[in-house]
């Protein structure tokens, strides 16, 4: 019976979270990189411009697209960062000498 109970309370909760609308995650940085991702957001331009009529859990994927995009993003920017040369002290010491 206790199991049944709870069930029961996580549908209610499951249900009560798909009543809220999903914030957009826009945060008005509206230039596109590249690949046609936005730099504020990462979304597409088909999924900025449908925002409004995708459904809650069409919003939630979208969301996690741009969390993996962002991630990507992160992840390519590391790689490319220059990496500073050792410096060879061994010339610059038989100058002093």
């Amino acid at each position: 019976m206790y199991n049944y109970c709870t069930k029961i309370r996580v549908g209610v909760v499951v249900q009560q979270l798909e009543f809220f609308s999903v914030p957009s995650p826009c945060v008005g940085v509206c230039h596109l990189d590249e690949k046609g991702y936005c730099l504020g957001c990462m979304r597409k331009r088909q999924e900025r411009f449908n925002w409004l009529s995708m459904t809650p859990a069409e919003q939630k994927a979208v969301l996690r697209l741009c969390q993996l995009r962002y991630r990507r993003r992160q992840g390519n920017r590391d790689h490319t960062k220059a990496q500073p040369e050792p410096i060879d002290i061994t010339h610059s010491q038989d100058s002093l000498f």
